[in-house]
């Protein structure tokens, strides 16, 4: 299968770079200069995006919350930034990984095809699961709670998918991180925990039933 992917920075030279390496990796590869030329191009369906962080006027951090209930293919933050607070920011908006500038283009081609692999797993899914009010679509990545569906995004979507799937399990923010993020680091403990407080807050607007249980000292369960 001939993957497409955009990529989008401001730096020229990069663009060209990484162009002519997944052209020859046989990629069908688009490029966007800025926020607002990615916003335009994500209209042709990319498979995967790679997304500049530091971009002037609308940054990347900005175009993935713009694109992300429209587009559910995996997005991949550049940034030369290390903090922690801005790959906190950059997953929450909606990413589902990250790299840091400079990097390997080995290391990058790996969590590339590791992303997208991944989402080939997905794609071949067709199972429901029913739990009282709630409905899972494995198949759509959609969430129903009554008559209604909840608005996710893909790592609140993910963390419902992975804890549901193995029911009564205990796992601990970094196995949850490690397992979504698709690659060995130190787990960020910060992003897991927003995004459950997320889910249930989401949750709680339709039902008065918890799903995802909290083990104190251990990390989360999907609640039998």
């Amino acid at each position: 299968m001939q993957y497409k992917i955009l990529i989008v920075d401001d730096d020229t030279e990069l663009l060209k770079m990484l162009r002519s390496y997944f052209e020859i990796r046989k990629f069908t590869v688009i490029t966007a200069e800025n926020g607002a030329e990615a916003l335009e191009k994500v209209s042709l369906v990319p498979d995967l995006i790679l997304l500049d962080i530091n971009m002037p006027h609308i940054d990347g951090i900005e175009v993935c919350r713009r694109i992300r209930g429209q587009i559910s293919c995996p997005i991949i933050f550049l940034t030369a930034k290390v903090e922690e607070q801005d790959r906190v920011n950059g997953l929450l908006s909606g990413g589902d990984d990250y790299i840091l500038k400079p990097f390997s283009l080995k290391e990058l081609d790996a969590r590339i095809i590791a992303h997208l692999k991944r989402e080939e797993r997905h794609k071949v899914k067709s199972e429901f699961k029913f739990h009282g009010e709630l409905m899972i679509d494995y198949s759509s990545k959609k969430v129903q709670l009554g008559d209604a569906y909840l608005e996710l995004t893909k790592l609140e979507y993910d963390i419902i998918e992975f804890l549901s799937m193995n029911p009564g399990q205990v796992f601990d923010k970094e196995r949850i991180y490690e397992r979504l993020c698709g690659y060995d680091a130190e787990g960020d403990s910060r992003v897991i925990t927003e995004l459950v407080r997320r889910i249930r807050r989401k949750m709680a607007e339709h039902t008065e039933n918890e799903y995802i249980e909290t083990v104190w000292g251990m990390g989360y369960r999907w609640k039998n």
